[in-house]
């Protein structure tokens, strides 16, 4: 006859219902949806003029100023993170959640500031100077990737947990 069809058994949630309602209530979650946006942007317009730099050995003006643009939007997206999180978690990073996201963000943070103490200080020319930013960026690719496919598996379990507040699903059809 008929058949129960039960929703698949999931894997925990990314936020606990307190946390979820921290996350959106709070002005961070906003501050972070305006800026990843915008730091992704300063990321690929930088991204041609470093290419151009190292390619045609011209615009090495234009490449170091949008890597300072593109630093300065990663410092900003990472304090007010860090308040996000805060906010959400109760703790400034390394929420569970959030653990391997902030060990990459770590990285991405040191070699970004690599590339700002090379370009102040001189410690390499142009060209490793470029390249340090070519690293900061692969880096950060990894860490944006991290953090979409995070919102990916946030947005899954949100549907996952309206859809399990209905009754299961009961397939009346007789055979």
């Amino acid at each position: 006859m008929g058949e129960t069809i039960k929703t698949p058994p999931r894997g925990p949630d990314l936020y606990t219902p307190e946390q979820r309602a921290r996350r959106d209530s709070s002005v961070w979650t906003v501050v972070q949806g305006v800026l990843a946006p915008l730091q992704f942007l300063a990321f690929a317009l930088s991204l041609v003029f470093v290419i151009n730099f190292l390619v045609n050995a011209t615009g090495y003006d234009a490449a170091v100023l949008s890597v300072l643009v593109k630093t300065g939007f990663l410092y900003t997206i990472m304090v007010t993170g860090a308040i996000w999180e805060k906010a959400v978690f109760g703790r400034y990073l390394f929420a569970p959640a959030f653990f391997w996201e902030d060990v990459v963000s770590m990285l991405v943070i040191f070699l970004h500031t690599a590339y700002v103490l090379s370009w102040i200080f001189d410690l390499q020319d142009p060209r490793g100077q470029m390249w340090l930013a070519v690293a900061a960026y692969a880096a950060y690719v990894v860490n944006a990737t991290q953090f979409l496919l995070k919102l990916r598996a946030a947005r899954v379990a949100s549907t996952r947990a309206e859809s399990s507040a209905a009754p299961d699903y009961v397939a009346g059809l007789s055979r």
